[in-house]
C-alpha cells in the first residue's frame, strides 16, 4: 500500500512491526464517535473538567514525564520542563481563562436583504479528531493540540510517536487517568497502526512532522474530504545584519540552534551573516559553545542526544561535501551523540543545504548585503520560521515585507512559540493551518453561520411574479 511504504521510508517512523490489520482501531474510532454523537463532550463543564485534568497531570506526573524525555532524547531536565511541561501548563491556563468567551455566539450585522433578522456565528465542535504527534517534543506536541481539541468540545484519538517509546507509553498510561477515557483514546504503535488510523474517517486530522508523511496524511484525508492541519518544518534562515549587537545575537542563536540537540522544527537551520561581521561572529560562536557546554559537551548534563542511531547516521552523512568544520564534529553513534558543530565555507548547494537538518549542525554562510540574504532565503521553499538580528528598523521593514515564513522573530529565535496570542503554523511547504491559544480553539471548531428571522413582516417583494415595480424597489434597497 502506498501509504504504508511512504511512512516506512520517512524519518518520522520506525520500521513497521510484524502483523497485519489492527481492527481495534476501527472500534476505537466508532466508540469515540458514539460518545461525541451522544453529546458527552459539548458542555462547558465537561471541557473545563478535561482541562483541569490535564493541568493536574502535568503537576502530579512531572517527574515521570521528565524521566521519559530523558530516556528517549537525553533531554536536559530544565529543557524538558520548560518546553514540554511548563509550556503545556501555560497553554492550559490561557485557554481556561478565555474558553467561556470563545464559546459564546458572536453577533454580526444583518444586511438589509435579510432584515428583520438576527445574524450570529456559533462555534461548534468538529467531532472526532486525530492527533499524530512527533518524536522531538513527544509530550508537549501531543498535549498542546489536545488542549485545543478538548476546549472546542471534540473527542480525540492520540497517536504518540513510536520513535520516543518511553514517552509514548507514559502518555498511553496517564491520559486515561486524568481525562474522560470515553472521549480520549491513545493508540500506540508504528507503521501498521498509523496506516490503519489514516484509513478511518475523522472530522479533522492534526499532524506534526515532516513533509513526506504530511503528503501521505493529506492524501489519506482527501478520501473522506477531511480537513487537515499540517505542522511541518523547513530550513529556517537566520539573517545577521552588519548593524547588530553581535554578542547577544550569538548567545541567542547558539541557545536556539542547539536546544534539544538541534531537533526543533523552528531551530535556526542556517545563518546568513553579513561579511563585515562574519569573522567576529564565528569567533564569538565558538567561544559561546565552550561557555555553554564546556570543552567536552558529551559530558555535559545540559546537552541532549540524537533520538536514535538512524538519525545519527543521517546527520553524519550530510557532512561530506558541506564545507569545513569550524567547531565540533566529534560524534559517537553508540551514544547517539554529535557535538555542537559549526560549518564554514559551505557551498550553496551542499548536501547540508538541501533539507531541514534537524540536528546540532549549523552552516554559516557570509553574504555581501541584506539584499543578498533576502534573495538567498526567497530562492528556497518558504520556511516555518525566519530570524533577523539587526538594530535597524529599516532592515526589519525590508525583511518582514519581502520574505514569507510561518513566523518571524527579530533579535531572538523560537520565542514566538511562547506567545499565546500569536498563531503558530507554516506556509506552503512548511505547513498549513495554525494553533496556540484561540487559534487552537478555532482550528478544532466550525464557525456555523446562523440567521434567525421572525415570521412577521414577510417581504413579498422577493417572491414571483417579478414585476417592474418589484425590480425598481429591490434595486433601490439592495
Amino acid at each position: 500500500m502506498y501509504t504504508n511504504a511512504a511512512i516506512k521510508n520517512s524519518d518520522d517512523h520506525a520500521t513497521p512491526s510484524a502483523g497485519g490489520a489492527v481492527p481495534h482501531i476501527a472500534r476505537s474510532v466508532s466508540a469515540l464517535r458514539a460518545a461525541f454523537d451522544a453529546g458527552r463532550s459539548r458542555s462547558l463543564s465537561w471541557r473545563m473538567t478535561q482541562l483541569d485534568g490535564l493541568a493536574r497531570m502535568l503537576e502530579v506526573e512531572e517527574g515521570p514525564i521528565l524521566d521519559a524525555l530523558r530516556e528517549d532524547l537525553g533531554k536536559p531536565r530544565l529543557e524538558g520542563w520548560a518546553a514540554e511541561v511548563s509550556d503545556a501548563a501555560a497553554g492550559i491556563r490561557f485557554v481556561k481563562k478565555n474558553i467561556k468567551k470563545w464559546m459564546k455566539p458572536r453577533r454580526v450585522a444583518t444586511g438589509i436583504a435579510a432584515l428583520p433578522g438576527k445574524s450570529q456565528i456559533f462555534q461548534e465542535p468538529l467531532g472526532v479528531v486525530l492527533i499524530i504527534a512527533p518524536w522531538n517534543y513527544p509530550f508537549s506536541l501531543c498535549i498542546n493540540p489536545l488542549v485545543g481539541a478538548l476546549a472546542a468540545g471534540n473527542c480525540a484519538l492520540i497517536k504518540p510517536s513510536e520513535i520516543a517509546p518511553a514517552t509514548s507509553a507514559l502518555i498511553a498510561r496517564l491520559l486515561p487517568l486524568y481525562v474522560d477515557a470515553q472521549c480520549v483514546t491513545v493508540i500506540e504503535g508504528g507503521v501498521p497502526e498509523t496506516t490503519e488510523l489514516l484509513a478511518q474517517r475523522f472530522d479533522h486530522i492534526f499532524y506534526t512532522g515532516n513533509g513526506t508523511v504530511g503528503r501521505v496524511v493529506m492524501q489519506a484525508a482527501a478520501q473522506h474530504l477531511t480537513p487537515v492541519t499540517l505542522e511541518l518544518g523547513g530550513k529556517s534562515p537566520c539573517i545577521i545584519d552588519e548593524h547588530v549587537d553581535l554578542e547577544v545575537a550569538v548567545k541567542r542563536i547558539a541557545w536556539a540552534k542547539f536546544y534539544n540537540c538541534g531537533q526543533t522544527c523552528v531551530a535556526p537551520d542556517y545563518v546568513l551573516v553579513h561579511q563585515n561581521v562574519h569573522q567576529r561572529f564565528m569567533s564569538l560562536l565558538a567561544q559561546t559553545i565552550r561557555e555553554f557546554w564546556g570543552q567536552d559537551p558529551q559530558s555535559s548534563q545540559d546537552f541532549g542526544r540524537i533520538v536514535n542511531a538512524r538519525h545519527h547516521r543521517r546527520l553524519m552523512a550530510l557532512l561530506p561535501g558541506s564545507g569545513e568544520i569550524f567547531v565540533g564534529g566529534k560524534h559517537d553513534e553508540s551514544a547517539c551523540y554529535i557535538a555542537p558543530t559549526v560549518l564554514t565555507k559551505v557551498p550553496e548547494h551542499a548536501p547540508i543545504m538541501q533539507d531541514e537538518i534537524f540536528g546540532p549542525i549549523l552552516p554559516v554562510l557570509p553574504v555581501a548585503s541584506l539584499e543578498h540574504a533576502i534573495g538567498f532565503a526567497n530562492a528556497r521553499p518558504k520556511p516555518l520560521a525566519l530570524y533577523l538580528f539587526s538594530s535597524r528598523d529599516e532592515s526589519f521593514q525590508q525583511v518582514v515585507a519581502r520574505t514569507s515564513s510561518g513566523g518571524m522573530v527579530v533579535n531572538h529565535a523560537m520565542l514566538h512559540l511562547t506567545v499565546a496570542g500569536l498563531p503558530f503554523g507554516g506556509v506552503g511547504p512548511s505547513g498549513m493551518g495554525a494553533y496556540h491559544g484561540k487559534h487552537s480553539f478555532d482550528t478544532f471548531s466550525h464557525s456555523k453561520a446562523v440567521l434567525k428571522k421572525p415570521t412577521m413582516l414577510d417581504a413579498t417583494i422577493m417572491y414571483p411574479p417579478y414585476t417592474a415595480s418589484k425590480e425598481r424597489w429591490m434595486r433601490r434597497l439592495m
